[in-house]
């Protein structure tokens, strides 16, 4: 159980302990938004009992701001919940989840010790039936709902949703807080953090000096937070093309510069980057 906090008018927070993970219901006079549903259909049961809760209405749809587990596999508690609602995701993020939806139950499934195995085995996918390219309004009545692909980041296919009469943005897991990662975003073999700063350059876009921003794990923030971690991640990629334009291998890099997050949760990120540099940017290693 997990309390809803209203952080701006109709716009409600609520921060589950397993990842540390953020869902948020955004209010209109048709009904409300869900935007994300945690990472099993049974994480997902306990945010439908925590959403009626509230009393702010019914679900009309459902977002999922990218594809991962901890983001989507609890969409199947709310259709079970409110029938078939729409789910919204960008065209990319639907693809992923599709493809790679059985990858995860099966990791899960080779992870005997893991508390939430069961549950995720248990889970049905429910990939997103509402998708789309570059840009969607969502029409809660009294407030329209926009959702913007900015550009490859955490994923190829990170959407954010702005709410813009409540100055609000949803950034999901282009933007994290959580002190369980030490506030570093979340680089896995499927992220661009090559491409990751411009991306964020859109999300600042969509924000003011004031907007209260939602990152996908942690603490709400505002744009100022945004920004910093926009420039560590362009410090991030910076310092992986001068190493790698000086010739230093790959597997050397992480001991070889001063770097803006913790070091253990950076090797990924760091081949990520090494492996999307053009090859005119990249020399033989040093012998």
């Amino acid at each position: 159980m997990a309390e809803f906090t209203e952080v701006a008018a109709r716009v409600w927070v609520a921060r589950y302990e397993w990842f540390d993970a953020n869902v948020t219901v955004v209010g209109g006079d048709r009904g409300l938004l869900v935007v994300d549903t945690h990472g099993s259909t049974a994480a997902g049961r306990a945010v439908v009992d925590d959403v009626r809760r509230l009393g702010a209405g019914e679900v009309v749809g459902v977002v999922n701001t990218h594809w991962h587990f901890d983001h989507t596999f609890g969409n199947e508690a709310f259709r079970e919940a409110w029938g078939a609602v729409p789910v919204t995701a960008h065209e990319d993020a639907a693809e992923e989840l599709a493809r790679r939806g059985e990858e995860i139950r099966q990791r899960y499934a080779d992870a005997a010790d893991d508390p939430h195995r069961d549950e995720v085995l248990a889970t049905g996918v429910v990939v997103p039936d509402d998708t789309f390219s570059s840009a969607r309004v969502l029409d809660l009545g009294d407030r329209a709902v926009e959702l913007v692909h900015p550009g490859r980041g955490h994923t190829a296919g990170d959407l954010v949703v702005r709410v813009p009469d409540a100055d609000v943005v949803l950034a999901g897991d282009l933007v994290e807080e959580s002190a369980d990662r030490d506030a570093t975003p979340g680089f896995g073999a499927d992220s661009w953090p090559l491409e990751w700063p411009l991306t964020l350059d859109v999300v600042l876009g969509l924000t003011t000096s004031a907007t209260v921003v939602v990152p996908g794990h942690g603490a709400v923030v505002g744009r100022d937070f945004v920004e910093q971690q926009r420039n560590d991640i362009g410090v991030m990629a910076e310092t992986v093309r001068d190493l790698a334009g000086r010739g230093v291998p790959v597997d050397d890099a992480l001991g070889a510069a001063e770097w803006p997050f913790p070091v253990q949760y950076l090797d990924e990120a760091v081949r990520r980057i090494y492996a999307q540099l053009p090859r005119a940017q990249k020399r033989l290693p040093l012998i």
